[in-house]
């Protein structure tokens, strides 16, 4: 039974999010290894108020608002290759986070 690992990749900026995403195909394909996607999600536009001072007197400034992209990619067994991937210095701009399902195979 193969174990298929699934990466959500996450980032305000939209072309480095691209360029990891890039980065982890073309290894891949070097190494010969299945994988599925990059599979982008409609972008989230998130909003953060902000007080003006420390003391809540009710006074904010506008809130801060930014939009969260995501891509997700499945690797299909290649274990290694997808703990060289989990291992890798990426840039913190971009938040990763891994599931590991172990999938059986129909016949």
């Amino acid at each position: 039974m193969p174990f298929v690992t699934k990466l959500t990749l996450e980032s305000g900026d939209r072309h480095l999010l691209e360029d990891v995403v890039t980065t982890i195909k073309e290894a891949a394909a070097r190494k010969g290894v299945e994988l599925k996607g990059p599979h982008p999600h409609p972008p989230v536009d998130k909003r953060v108020p902000q007080l003006k001072s420390l003391v809540d007197d009710g006074a904010h400034f506008q809130p801060w608002a930014y939009t969260v992209y995501t891509r997700t990619i499945e690797i299909v067994g290649h274990d290694e290759f997808a703990r060289s991937v989990a291992e890798r210095d990426i840039p913190k701009e971009v938040h990763v986070s891994a599931e590991i399902e172990q999938r059986s195979q129909t016949t």
